[in-house]
């Protein structure tokens, strides 16, 4: 769909002035990463910059469990990945035909927090290619902005954004829906055209495709397969992502 046209324009984009409306993707040139014209680096945060999809899915799906609704870590991954987590409780509910605790996703956030604590790491490689981008980075989530910033403090990954970490939860909006990728640019002060955004979901890559962005697809724990039907150029590991935005060869 071509929500970037059809979609009300939200005040936040009324104060840019880059175009009277979301820009569709024929106002939208198509340019390959690899030649790094790029002003800008946009980065999902679970999954991209820390190894934290495998752990919330696994407190996910042990709290799931103890409730009397077995889901293994994979099951849960596999549905779940990159979502809100509201939306996945809802999931749940329907497949169980009952209610959920209604502090459910409270506790299951201060559980996650806790393992994030403990277990908790960067994605390998992913300190080595922020060191090697050169141009303005962020991190724009469906997460909360509070568990971004403890997830990327307990990985030591703040000092390279900034401060430029946005919430789904601040426009109001979340993936698979363009805005919050519309919105990171906007405080970038950059053209949708102008970045490029790291994603590992298909919510993730459908988002960024109906902003008119380009998007690489991290593939390493997830189906380059499926996220290449979606629109995303795929690639395996972080120690490749500094060559495929043109700054050099990959690391060894």
């Amino acid at each position: 769909m071509n929500a970037c046209a059809t979609r009300p324009i939200p005040s936040w984009w009324k104060r840019t002035g880059f175009t009277s409306n979301f820009p569709s993707h024929s106002e939208l040139r198509s340019e390959s990463a690899g030649d790094m014209k790029y002003k800008a680096v946009i980065f999902d945060c679970d999954g991209v910059l820390v190894d934290s999809e495998t752990l919330g899915n696994r407190v996910l799906a042990e709290m799931i469990t103890d409730i009397g609704f077995p889901l293994s870590p994979e099951q849960a991954v596999q549905q779940f990945k990159g979502g809100k987590l509201a939306d996945c409780l809802a999931v749940v509910e329907d497949q169980m035909d009952a209610k959920l605790p209604a502090d459910f996703a409270t506790q299951v956030r201060a559980q996650m927090a806790k393992v994030f604590e403990k277990e908790l790491q960067a994605i390998q490689g992913v300190r080595e290619a922020l060191e090697a981008i050169p141009v303005t980075k962020c991190v724009a989530s469906n997460g909360p902005e509070e568990k971004m910033a403890l997830t990327l403090k307990i990985t030591d990954l703040s000092r390279y954004f900034d401060g430029r970490i946005y919430s789904a939860y601040t426009v109001g909006v979340w993936k698979p829906e363009p805005d919050l990728y519309l919105y990171a640019a906007d405080q970038m002060g950059v053209h949708p055209n102008e970045c490029v955004v790291i994603e590992d979901s298909k919510l993730g890559v459908q988002a960024a495709v109906a902003a008119g962005i380009p998007v690489l697809g991290y593939a390493d724990h997830s189906s380059p397969v499926e996220l290449e039907s979606f629109g995303a150029k795929t690639f395996r590991s972080m120690y490749e992502l500094p060559a495929l935005l043109g700054l050099q060869s990959s690391f060894s």
